[in-house]
């Protein structure tokens, strides 16, 4: 069968399984773009308002389902506005397939109109990238892609099609998609030690990252966990992978993460690292990280173990498949003691914020109570995102969509719009603090063309509350740059987009607001006003011990 370039990928994307591509046409991707209309009832396309939102859109699709999101962008511009997506995705493990148009062959190297060179861009913050040179290649590379994007440590991949190339036809043979083999790279000799070595650990804590879920090996993990009675912390990429409503959750750990957490971490014999990577917003002061464990360290990527801290045991494979060779061989185990000063450290601070005034953890308990746990929680990045983190209750994976490691302020609403689009049934609520919003506010306009029924809940504080509290803690109070009292009057913003807006000042008018906006199950934006000195507590001060908190 003999078809153009572009045919050729919507033949390939239905191949790997592909229903839902975001992304924004140009004139180097008008062919393909033809395509997609031509094939429309087997492929749906969701236009975004910028490139930037569909790479995020894509991301919060995969994130949500553990599929590989698409999104598509022309050359130049429209490229180049989908890179702080892909590195969005690239920096939390994200399975991703960026496609771009490229000026035709004959006028790549020349500064041709809107011509970029995307792959020498993007080489740092892509898996893999690749440019088409011929049709003949094509279905090769896109096939290969999709393998790289979801083998091993999962990642974005980039895709630049010449437009010439997009309309060149060649013979196109159909195929099924390379199985996506599970790695491992570990002897049973290397399991037996390693179940040696917790076994006969007194104090044993796991710190659970986004591996977990990647993975996922959530259900294995708990098996590990009830098995040898240890405590579990989890990464902010790693909640949802162990339920935080379980007696052995102890919490977030790291910068914001819970006392118990990290207090565990500086008393543990045992650090079992399950699919992290030690970010500096965990481990701060590195002397004084787990100065009493023996640190085990498993994860797909073999560039991760020993990087930032050197373990004295190390597993290079796939954590499900290592968390189940454990599982067999560990025996039932009890560990009482050391639970219940965990459970004593619980207590120390809660952060208990029982108060008249509408704040932070009455949003994000009324959001947990109103939909019994069962919402997907996407996020911005900044003080909300960290509210969100500590006062939802995560207990299954691929339920908090959040930017982690580049920690992109604009990424919620775009991603929110990908995981509804994944779940139409899902009640999706996006938390979006008022600076993060602004960002990317555009894309109202798609989630109404779309009737999309994401509740967004916006934390308007009139300040980029994050940098402000830095600024209080650090800078004596020089609040240089952080006041956002500019507007816009979200309420007007809503009604413009003819989205459902309720301004609430008060418990009860959010109560209220929330209730309706969850019956009514249409776009909606409840705006929150709270104080401007909320801060987010507990915190570690940079470089400063993982035990050393600053609690108000």
């Amino acid at each position: 069968m003999k078809i153009n370039g572009s045919q050729i990928l919507i033949e390939c994307l239905l191949e790997q399984g592909v229903d839902t591509v975001f992304g924004f046409p140009g004139g180097a991707v008008l062919f393909i773009y033809d395509a997609l209309y031509q094939n429309s009832h087997r492929i749906r396309h969701i236009l975004t308002c910028h490139e930037q939102s569909a790479a995020h859109a894509a991301d919060g699709y995969a994130r949500s389902t553990g599929k590989v999101g698409v999104c598509i962008a022309t050359s130049g511009p429209g490229a180049t506005n989908l890179i702080t997506g892909i590195a969005t995705a690239y920096m939390d493990s994200i399975p991703l397939i960026a496609i771009t148009g490229n000026v035709g062959r004959n006028l790549i190297g020349k500064d041709s109109f809107q011509e970029v060179d995307i792959t020498g861009v993007t080489m740092p913050i892509t898996k893999h990238n690749y440019i088409v040179k011929s049709i003949e290649s094509l279905a090769d590379i896109i096939r290969e892609a999709f393998y790289i994007a979801q083998s091993g440590r999962p990642g974005p991949v980039l895709i630049d099609i010449p437009k010439d190339i997009s309309n060149a036809f060649c013979e196109y043979t159909p195929q099924k998609p390379k199985e996506i083999q599970r790695f491992i790279d570990y002897k049973d000799q290397d399991i037996e030690t390693i179940a040696q070595v917790i076994q006969s650990s007194s104090k044993p804590l796991v710190y659970a990252g986004g591996g977990v879920i990647s993975s996922g090996a959530s259900s294995e993990l708990l098996e590990f966990a009830e098995k040898i009675d240890c405590p579990v912390a989890t990464s902010l990429m790693g909640k949802g992978g162990f339920p935080e409503t379980h007696p052995l959750s102890t919490g977030m750990i790291g910068m914001h993460g819970t006392v118990a957490s990290n207090k565990a971490i500086i008393e543990s014999d045992c650090l079992l690292a399950f699919g992290t990577r030690f970010s500096d917003r965990v481990l701060s002061n590195i002397q004084r990280f787990a100065p009493n464990a023996t640190i085990i360290h498993v994860d797909v990527d073999a560039s991760e173990l020993g990087k930032n801290i050197k373990p004295h045991y190390s597993i290079h494979g796939d954590l499900k498949l290592v968390l189940q060779s454990l599982n067999k061989k560990l025996k039932k185990t009890s560990h009482q003691e050391w639970l219940e000063k965990i459970a004593s450290w619980k207590q120390i601070f809660k952060h208990l914020e029982h108060c008249d005034t509408l704040n932070p953890r009455f949003m994000m308990e009324e959001i947990y109570d109103a939909t019994k746990g069962e919402a997907i929680i996407t996020t911005e990045v900044g003080q909300h995102q960290m509210w969100a983190a500590q006062y939802y209750k995560y207990t299954k994976p691929r339920t908090l969509i959040t930017s982690g490691g580049l920690g992109t302020m604009g990424f919620g609403t775009g991603a929110a719009m990908g995981v509804q689009i994944a779940h139409p049934d899902a009640t999706v609520v996006h938390i979006a603090g008022d600076g993060s919003f602004r960002m990317n506010l555009t894309e109202l306009a798609t989630i109404k063309e779309y009737n999309l029924p994401i509740i967004i809940v916006i934390v308007q504080n009139q300040t980029l509350g994050m940098v402000r509290q830095w600024q209080t803690a650090f800078y004596e109070k020089r609040y240089s740059q952080t006041d956002l009292t500019r507007g816009p009057d979200f309420m007007k913003l809503a009604d413009a987009y003819n989205i459902d807006g309720y301004d609430a000042h008060t418990k009860e008018e959010y109560h209220q607001a929330l209730k309706t906006a969850l019956k009514k199950r249409v776009p909606a934006l409840i705006e929150c006003h709270i104080s401007i000195d909320e801060k987010v507590l507990p915190m570690i001060a940079p470089g400063a011990g993982i035990d050393s908190f600053i609690l108000e």
